[in-house]
């Protein structure tokens, strides 16, 4: 498992939640050993990418689940092999790296065949005939390598040997009755023989204990463009090794392949292995291409990925797989939302406007300046979740943290905040479904699911043209999904106003919660600018209220 730390924030992410886990990831960088990697569980706002283009930063590698995959393991990485490699040198590699299988590889480095133990065993114990250098169409080089041998003489580049294998172990006269043209001979220094071997049109003569060759024997081999080679092993053990040099290609398992991609879960492929029970599988990644193998011993030595939350400490909200990951830290300004965890951990919450105040005050705590892109970016999450001190979760401490990133940072808060808000609340080209999720969270409040998106914009009666559509949306998503309550604010920052559109089987306790009497299910809610304070507690007390009854 590869030692990282992840940090990330919320699904359906906000400025906050980006930019809290790109500068929470800068701190444990500059103060740790471990690595940390920012992540994110959804598509980046306009607001938010405003930022991040402003202060020259990248978005989050995007990652939806913590769960483990293949890649996360430290699986076999031993280089695959050729096609045309000897079934000896496919041996000599398996035992260089204790292994019993070996992926085999066409030219572009995808999965063409599996090699194993098996495989070279049943060639040597059973297939072996003497027409199997024919059959595999065998390649000089093969030969040469597996019985060690050296070349006297090639009658081509790529000389072809479509006959049988024999030993000359007789007399010449003999030898000729049993050598056919083509055949592949193996002999001694007996000169008799050797010239019987070429007049019978033999495609290569192998000359066993390093035997010469005499000038007439040569001369009149290349006059019959008959192969020679020569080899330090006797008769008898070169009969038996020639076998080796067949290509592997000729024996590995070609089809119904069992394999696995690096982005396969861990939890899929366990399943796979137990009803195969092959010794290793294959491991290809996003290319196809064959990046190592991996086998039950390397699930068996997994651990749990490591995780720090931000911006967010209720299960709903948080990535998937969280169950198999192991929480480090959480830092949030929200509710506590009773999310457990299997030890003790560093949980900061704190009743500030943002989570980026607390991370920048950590810096601060630890007499470390952040950079001025990680200043930049907790500064605009401060000037989003406060609208720039407008929001009533608005405190001194986020005031005091804003003005010390500002200096940092270099900007002009309200000036930077006119151009970050204009750019994030513009609705134009978006589809309803993305002007509801782009800051949405789920609560679980006394038995009730309740679903709450915000939307910051600028132009309130710019969004009428979207109203029907969007209650199509939200009465569908609601009778789905199961929803008692689920909730639109459309918050205008200027006005200080939010206007609430409601779906759901629980109507009235918005509009008991708000005072209001709703009109085609939806109110305008002056002075209502934050989810968090001015919306969930409220919720919460009046449902509360009606489960006492």
């Amino acid at each position: 498992m590869k030692d990282v730390i992840y940090v990330t924030g919320h699904k359906n992410p906000d400025t906050d939640s980006i930019c809290s886990a790109l500068a929470y990831a800068e701190f444990k960088n500059r103060i740790g050993s471990t690595t940390a990697i920012p992540i994110r569980l959804g598509e980046v706002s306009r607001e938010t990418q405003f930022a991040l283009d402003y202060f020259g930063a990248d978005a989050p590698e995007l990652m939806p689940t913590l769960k483990c995959s293949v890649a996360d393991l430290d699986f076999d990485n031993t280089a695959p092999i050729s096609s045309e490699i000897s079934l000896k040198m496919a041996w000599s590699i398996m035992k260089k790296y204790n292994v019993k299988t070996l992926p085999i590889v066409d030219d572009d480095g995808k999965l063409k065949g599996i090699a194993s133990v098996s495989n070279l065993t049943s060639t040597y114990m059973d297939i072996w005939d003497n027409n199997i250098l024919a059959k595999s169409n065998t390649k000089i080089e093969n030969i040469i390598d597996t019985l060690a041998a050296k070349t006297v003489y090639l009658s081509e580049n790529d000389p072809k040997f479509p006959g049988k294998i024999l030993v000359v172990a007789m007399q010449p006269s003999s030898a000729e009755e049993h050598i056919e043209e083509g055949d592949i001979v193996i002999c001694g220094d007996r000169k008799d023989a050797q010239t019987t071997i070429i007049d019978s049109k033999a495609s290569l003569m192998i000359v066993a204990g390093n035997h010469t060759v005499s000038d007439e024997i040569l001369k009149k081999a290349k006059e019959s463009k008959i192969s020679i080679i020569s080899t330090p092993y006797d008769s008898f053990t070169a009969s038996r090794l020639i076998v080796q040099s067949i290509p592997i290609g000729y024996v590995m398992q070609s089809k119904d392949i069992v394999y696995f991609r690096t982005s396969d879960l861990v939890e899929d492929i366990k399943d796979v292995m137990l009803k195969t029970r092959y010794r290793s599988y294959p491991v290809i990644d996003a290319d196809e291409k064959v990046v190592g193998s991996i086998s039950r011993y390397h699930l068996i030595s997994q651990h749990k990925k490591k995780v720090i939350l931000v911006d967010h400490n209720e299960m709903s909200q948080a990535i998937d797989g969280l169950e198999d990951a192991q929480i480090l830290e959480i830092i949030d300004h929200h509710r506590i939302g009773g999310m457990q965890t299997g030890n003790p951990i560093y949980f900061r919450n704190q009743p500030v406007g943002c989570s980026s105040t607390i991370i920048a005050s950590i810096f601060f705590e630890n007499g470390i300046r952040p950079s001025k892109k990680a200043a930049g970016l907790m500064a605009s999450a401060i000037i989003s979740d406060t609208l720039l001190f407008k929001s009533p979760t608005t405190t001194p401490v986020d005031k005091e943290i804003l003005k010390r990133l500002c200096e940092i940072a270099n900007i002009d808060a309200e000036k930077y905040a006119s151009e970050m808000f204009k750019a994030g609340t513009s609705l134009d080209g978006k589809t309803v479904e993305e002007i509801f999720n782009q800051d949405y969270k789920i609560f679980k409040i006394s038995g009730k699911k309740v679903g709450v998106s915000q939307v910051s914009t600028m132009d309130l009666e710019g969004f009428e043209k979207y109203r029907k559509e969007m209650f199509e949306y939200m009465n569908k998503k609601a009778d789905e999904e199961q929803f008692d309550i689920l909730l639109l604010l459309l918050t205008d920052i200027l006005k200080e106003a939010s206007l609430a559109l409601v779906a759901g089987g629980h109507k009235d306790i918005v509009a008991k919660t708000f005072g209001v009497v709703l009109k085609e299910d939806s109110a305008y809610l002056p002075g209502v600018l934050s989810r968090k304070k001015q919306v969930i507690p409220p919720l919460t007390s009046t449902i509360e209220a009606l489960n006492e009854k």
